[in-house]
């Protein structure tokens, strides 16, 4: 890793440490949910770097805060309940809490980022008090209708003190996939140990930081994910706030994330389990507790955006016809970091209608309804979310019909 000039240096979001290094460069990029509408695409568009780095003495990979949260959540463009595999894993974890911790009508559970309601709903169903807490007004719209109690805000010691003080503490509280989207990670795990009962357990899931190496999972950073966490760094930023971490699970979800499992230190929680011993030490023997573990990755992803590029190339030359299948935000940072545009991609397309009739940011590839791929048949279909691979191809097992070839970028390029 080359040394940072001490002008460049960024400070840690977590420990305020100025002992930062360089992890990997993915270039300049637009917010990658700020899908454009027609009459936008000849007007100035941001782009901001994605330079990420990593913390030297707690080992948090991290992006600058280049834009708010408030530009980028009060209104956003991703809704939980269009992915059915996504919907299937809320069940599972609401059934399981609801059995382990004997959640019932004298219950509260709380979660963090509720998005469309997708999760609590299970809740809603048991009969089991519940409040979700949503920044994001179009997609909190979506919760009520479905009749989630939401909270239009963006959750902290504020927003936890205000719950408080209503006489409202939280048996659960669920923060799933929202830890990476704040930017001020003290305030916000500190709102959590202010709001969670004294005998409450908080859930955190995440992708894992390990996976994101291991599997080159490089699309998995944009702005609005302004931390990667390993284990290790979890466990120092929650204990900071008096919660103490007593299990971990291991998820396929997003490419591969963990369910960190946390209670008040001063609960006497039981023992670590096994599975806790064993990814601390698996991360460890991953050096992810040096800077050697985080050495070479940028040449990895460098050989994996040539890669993609050749056989788009080839395919082009050849006179296929290549579309693309979904719009998530790691495929915009695909796209983006590899130049990918209309001269690759003719379209993609999306489940969510909120996204038909708008562009990619930065690429300007139109986003079409799903049937779209029957009537226009094309050679190649490049997956973008990657991690739905399976539950995708099974959609798209009539392309068989015409002989497409489905295309996955991450964590090789593999044509199947």
């Amino acid at each position: 890793m080359h040394a940072l000039t001490p002008s460049a240096r960024a400070r840690c979001r977590f420990c305020d440490s100025a002992d930062t290094h360089p992890f990997v460069d993915l270039g300049m990029s637009p917010l990658c949910e700020s899908f454009l509408p027609a009459d936008a695409l000849d007007r100035v568009e941001p782009f901001y770097p994605l330079d990420v780095f990593v913390c030297g003495r707690c080992f948090l990979v991290q992006l600058r805060e280049y834009v708010s949260p408030e530009d980028i959540f009060r209104e956003y463009a991703y809704f939980s309940s269009y992915s059915d595999s996504w919907v299937a894993h809320a069940a599972a974890y609401s059934e399981r809490m609801i059995e382990c911790f004997d959640l019932d009508s004298g219950s509260f559970v709380v979660e963090l980022a509720s998005n469309d309601g997708y999760l609590l709903g299970n809740f809603v169903a048991r009969r089991i008090p519940c409040l979700g807490i949503e920044p994001a007004a179009n997609v909190a719209e979506a919760a009520l209708a479905a009749g989630v109690p939401t909270l239009v805000e963006f959750f902290g010691r504020r927003c936890a003190r205000e719950l408080v003080a209503r006489g409202r503490r939280a048996d659960l509280i669920a923060a799933n996939n929202v830890l990476a989207q704040v930017p001020d990670l003290n305030d916000f795990v500190a709102g959590i140990a202010e709001l969670l009962a004294p005998d409450g357990v908080v859930t955190l899931e995440f992708p894992h930081l390990l996976e994101l190496i291991e599997q080159n999972q490089f699309d998995t950073i944009y702005h609005e994910h302004f931390s990667y966490f390993s284990l290790l760094a979890s466990e120092r930023i929650l204990a900071a706030h008096g919660l103490a971490v007593f299990d971990v699970e291991e998820l396929p979800t997003h490419g591969g994330s963990l369910r960190v499992f946390a209670r008040h230190a001063g609960s006497e929680p039981p023992a670590t389990t096994a599975a806790l011993e064993a990814l601390r030490k698996r991360e460890h023997e991953a050096r992810l507790d040096s800077l050697a573990g985080y050495a070479g990755y940028a040449e990895r992803v460098a050989e994996t955006k040539r890669n993609l590029l050749a056989f788009l190339i080839d395919a082009k030359r050849a006179g296929q016809r290549i579309a693309g299948y979904g719009a998530p935000g790691k495929g915009n940072t695909l796209l983006n970091y590899c130049g990918i545009r209309g001269d690759f991609l003719d379209f993609t397309v999306d489940r969510n209608p909120y996204k038909h009739g708008r562009f990619l940011p930065g690429t300007h590839v139109p986003v079409l309804p799903v049937e779209r791929l029957r009537e226009a048949r094309p050679d190649v279909i490049l997956i973008l979310p990657w991690n739905l691979r399976r539950e995708i191809a099974e959609q798209l097992a009539y392309t068989r019909a015409w002989g497409a070839r489905l295309a996955v970028p991450i964590p090789r390029l593999e044509v199947f």
